[in-house]
């Protein structure tokens, strides 16, 4: 018997195994796995579809183009974070972060979770800016057309849709190769099954359906989490305790030492390894976060106040999905010795594996619907900003400039099914070729990266020129291509393969090229060829049928526009100051501790715990006290009253005057007699148009 195939700690049904999975029996049955992609598919999909019905029935949710696109731009803090820690678990989060804690230790989760936190953080700014400068949007591409025109229009839209599709063959690769793993259903199957459970909901609710089912996918995500969490560090009787977590690394580290790590251990965050993980993840993060549509119409649909507070929350509560998860389950597989092979390990399996262990078939059914979870969530999403992208920057402006709002969300619906069978065949494509899902997540910033600086810069900076714009994007991509192959066949004598493009240096030396050099040069054109430009023309993006939470001028006390001009100071400081604790000062205060003491370990473990545990009861919690007036509403069987909100909420079936505030009262009393409204009504309610200044 090979020693490198013995266990460290005498468990002996894995004496002899080089694999975990291997080529033996899967854990559950193949009807067990069918039944997960397919029953609790429409399970699921029938929760949501009730919810937005009762929201219709009790509340305020309209019918219209508009409610459907942007989910009448009036949803709150608490679900907006679970919008953000919903979309951006994906399929990776859970898999490939609990890949780089087995492979690199400690350092890999933290440097998972504070790499692609950031991002969440920053766009905090990006948020808020739309409610202040162009609140009539729907698409983030809508921004570019206004400002850069026609050509930078479609480039741009080239990169959303790659950004898409990108972000949906990730997890589609690891929740496909997981369902095979444990439960035999063909990955080819699995991936035109994965899209395909959440088409219902988003075609019926549009984007408020999907943000309704991401708080279910995130509840159940979360319990899944502190299940697994409790199992490692309290009650298994293989590990339970930190204290023997960190003792049998201690050992392990000893026959599988990790390279490039400080004495070869995986408690330090001495870790070159981590490191350049770290910078990749930053990088290529940008791009999945800045120029994916999902992102933006998260902010859109965000009341004004839930934009800075919803994006800041759901960036600290997601930090705890990678760091926790991983701190878990990563570990915590290494702690064991499971035999995880290294391809194993690459196609996400590290996670599926100790759920094995804790807890046998239960552990295999719970690991595997946290992850259908974690697919749904972000599927749903994808496929709403496919389909909306398609709707309002190619069928709107270029096919039928007079479409209205019934054939905008006929096409819609239709494009959703489309983009879902799209991905499958994506999906399929890749795992023909042998792609991972480590691969595809560390090439992704290689294509998208260049594009992230002047998307930034479209709502952030005035001077930036459409030429740079475009020519910073365009001429930069096919440079970190170059950059990437060229150094992956220096480092391997020419050899150019899956294997030695997936290096961590090639993918690092392509990643900062995306992203920096497109910002170098979008800067330097933007001074050559400069182009100033006014924000308010960002405020002529038209809405297709009437939007009251489009007007800024309909909002007072902490939505107003005045607030908001107070509010983005904050989040610029708050977001930059979270962005130095977690990539600098974190790090840095960590390192004098070197190969971490038990004691240390036990405060970062703690940390870990602590932070997975405030994250659950926050995300699970806070949309529920946010929508006790809806609850209360559907118990009693009557409407919420529109005077209860505290944003105005307004629909065709409402025809009672709301009490606007005084201010507001004021700007309609201008155009009063051009609409001849009695001067007696507006001490009872109007609504303002920013375009015509109408009354009623």
């Amino acid at each position: 018997m090979s020693s490198t195939c013995k266990n460290l700690f005498n468990l002996s049904q894995y004496d002899g195994k080089c694999e975990f999975f291997g080529e033996g029996p899967t854990v559950l049955p193949e009807g067990l796995g069918w039944f997960i992609l397919v029953g609790l598919g429409a399970v699921f999909a029938c929760i949501p579809t009730v919810l937005i019905w009762l929201d219709r029935r009790f509340g305020n949710f309209g019918r219209d183009s508009e409610s459907f696109s942007t989910a009448g731009r009036s949803i709150k803090a608490g679900l907006t974070a679970c919008d953000i820690v919903a979309k951006w678990t994906w399929a990776a989060t859970l898999l490939q972060s609990a890949n780089v804690a087995y492979s690199f230790g400690v350092s890999g989760p933290f440097w998972y979770a504070a790499g692609a936190t950031v991002q969440v953080l920053l766009f905090a700014i990006l948020a808020v800016e739309i409610k202040r400068k162009a609140p009539t949007i729907h698409t983030f591409l809508e921004i570019i057309r206004c400002r850069w025109g026609t050509t930078a229009h479609v480039i741009f839209t080239v990169y959303g849709f790659l950004t898409n599709i990108i972000v949906t063959a990730m997890l589609i690769l690891g929740g496909a190769a997981v369902m095979e793993a444990l439960s035999g259903v063909s990955v080819y199957a699995a991936s035109f099954l994965i899209p395909a459970g959440v088409v219902i909901y988003t075609a019926v609710g549009g984007l408020k359906g999907t943000v309704v089912a991401e708080w279910l996918n995130v509840c159940v995500i979360y319990i899944a989490m502190l299940i697994f969490m409790f199992q490692v560090y309290a009650t298994h009787k293989d590990l339970g305790s930190i204290a023997t977590v960190y003792m049998r690394l201690r050992v392990v580290e000893i026959r599988h030492p990790v390279h490039n790590n400080m004495g070869g251990s995986y408690v330090t965050m001495f870790s070159k390894s981590g490191i350049i993980f770290g910078i990749i993840n930053i990088i290529g993060n940008f791009g999945t976060v800045f120029v994916d549509q999902s992102y933006w119409q998260g902010a859109i649909a965000a009341k004004p106040s839930a934009t800075y507070r919803g994006y800041l929350l759901g960036g600290l509560c997601w930090f705890a999905i990678p760091f926790t998860f991983a701190t878990t389950m990563g570990l915590g597989a290494r702690a064991l010795d499971l035999p995880v092979s290294d391809m194993e390990a690459k196609r996400g399996l590290v996670p599926p594996a100790l759920a094995v262990h804790l807890m046998g078939k239960g552990g295999a059914f719970l690991m595997t619907l946290q992850l259908f979870m974690a697919m749904t969530a972000t599927a749903c999403a994808e496929q709403m900003a496919v389909a909306t992208i398609v709707a309002y920057d190619i069928y709107k402006p270029y096919i039928n400039r007079n479409a209205d709002g019934r054939s905008m969300i006929l096409l819609q619906r239709i494009m959703v099914v489309i983009y879902a069978i799209i991905s499958g065949v994506v999906s399929v494509i890749l795992l023909k070729l042998n792609v991972s899902l480590d691969w595809v997540y560390l090439f992704m910033g290689i294509v998208i990266g260049s594009a992230v600086f002047p998307i930034a810069a479209s709502l952030t900076w005035s001077k930036c020129s459409s030429t740079a714009a475009c020519v910073s994007a365009v001429v930069t991509t096919p440079l970190a291509i170059m950059t990437w192959l060229i150094t992956a066949a220096k480092l391997n004598d020419g050899k150019l393969n899956l294997d030695t493009t997936g290096q961590q240096y090639p993918m690092l030396a392509g990643n900062l090229v995306a992203l920096f050099f497109s910002m170098i040069l979008c800067i330097i054109l933007s001074y050559i060829f400069p182009q100033e430009f006014d924000w308010a023309e960002l405020r002529n993006i038209p809405v297709i049928e009437s939007d009251p939470n489009s007007d800024p001028n309909t909002f007072d006390g902490e939505d107003s526009p005045e607030a908001l001009n107070h509010v983005i100071c904050f989040t610029w400081a708050t977001g930059g100051s979270l962005t130095v604790l977690l990539l600098i000062l974190w790090p840095i205060l960590a390192l004098p501790a070197k190969v971490f003491s038990q004691n240390y370990f036990t405060l970062w473990v703690m940390v870990a715990l602590i932070w997975g545990i405030v994250a659950s009861a926050v995300c699970i919690m806070l949309p529920v006290i946010e929508a006790s007036d809806m609850v209360v509403a559907v118990l009693r069987g009557r409407r919420v009253s529109s005077l209860s909100n505290s944003t105005p909420q307004h629909s065709k079936e409402t025809t009672s005057h709301i009490e606007l505030p005084t201010s507001t009262r004021a700007r309609c009393a201008q155009g009063a007699s051009m609409c001849g409204t009695p001067p007696a009504l507006l001490s009872t309610g109007c609504d303002c148009c920013t375009a015509r200044m109408s009354c009623r």
